[in-house]
């Protein structure tokens, strides 16, 4: 996160945080009433739309020069989830994993199948052209006219994947992720962001969990529902988000960071990079910032 763009990232978390809060206090409450997973949506939607992100418009361009998008969203309460991999069409994709996991008995749809049932279920398709910015399109050419020197550095090219865990009224929680996935990437590749357990996870028994960063160790880790099992076993967010970035880093050299959010409200942020822009809000306390290991 260059130095000029901090003050973009926590302006737009804490928009995403006052949208999905708006939500949870019963004044825009979406489809299901003031539930987590509507806060979770609406949330990530906000950062889908802000191109500060990768994420939506704006996000990394793929080696051909196209945006590719993968979101995932999941209920903690009956742990329905619905996702969308490698989409072109989509502005919103968090909005088209919302009516897989309400309306659809599958879990996940890829590619043009999943833009076919968004547009089946009301959600208008865009042209790719409108999801890229000049931004990116510089960012693609100098990667690639310098590509000799990258090497497989993807770590490099990893970041600003969004995501947002919630709690609501009845004690449910839930989780959601969303990305454009990384720089030059090859088309058709996936990352961890829209896989069960891996970039996201939600059940009420553990704790709700997104992740960011190279998607490639997490998915080898299934660095989500790991997390999630440790809090299962009995350990605090704090502790076993924190112990997630270290098993990634220790295991598989793998860089990201992890927010996690149990029924009890009790949070957990960390990262092993430089920064990883968060907020968040509980009926006492509000924060947000950029570089902090712990909470």
């Amino acid at each position: 996160m260059p130095d000029d763009m901090v003050d973009a990232h926590i302006h737009g978390v804490n928009n995403a945080l006052a949208a999905g809060w708006r939500v949870l206090s019963g004044d825009r409450a979406g489809p299901g009433g003031c539930t987590a997973l509507d806060a979770v949506e609406e949330a990530v939607v906000i950062m889908e739309d802000d191109e500060t992100f990768d994420a939506g418009r704006g996000s990394f361009l793929n080696r051909d020069g196209k945006v590719q998008l993968d979101a995932l969203i999941m209920d903690g309460a009956t742990l329905r989830a619905g996702g969308v991999g490698c989409v072109e069409r989509l502005r919103n994709p968090v909005r088209a994993a919302r009516k897989i996991l309400s309306e659809s008995p599958h879990v996940y749809f890829v590619a043009e199948g999943a833009e076919r049932f968004a547009a089946e279920h009301g959600i208008a398709l865009c042209k790719n052209e409108e999801l890229v910015i000049p931004r990116e399109v510089e960012r693609l050419r100098v990667y690639q006219a310098e590509d000799s020197q990258h090497g497989n550095d993807l770590f490099a090219t990893s970041h600003d994947t969004v995501g947002a865990v919630a709690l609501d009224r009845d004690g449910n929680i839930a989780a959601a992720t969303s990305t454009g996935g990384t720089l030059n990437k090859a088309p058709g590749r996936l990352g961890d962001s829209s896989l069960i357990g891996c970039g996201c996870y939600a059940s009420n028994e553990s704790a709700a969990v997104s992740t960011t960063g190279w998607g490639e160790p997490i998915m080898k880790l299934v660095l989500a529902k790991w997390t999630a099992d440790r809090i299962q076993a009995g350990n605090l967010p704090e502790w076993a988000a924190q112990e997630a970035m270290n098993y990634l880093m220790q295991r598989l050299n793998g860089h990201g960071g992890i927010i996690v959010l149990n029924r009890q409200g009790e949070i957990g942020i960390a990262h092993n990079t430089p920064r990883m822009a968060w907020a968040y809000k509980t009926m006492k306390r509000e924060e947000a910032g950029v570089e902090r290991s712990g909470l």
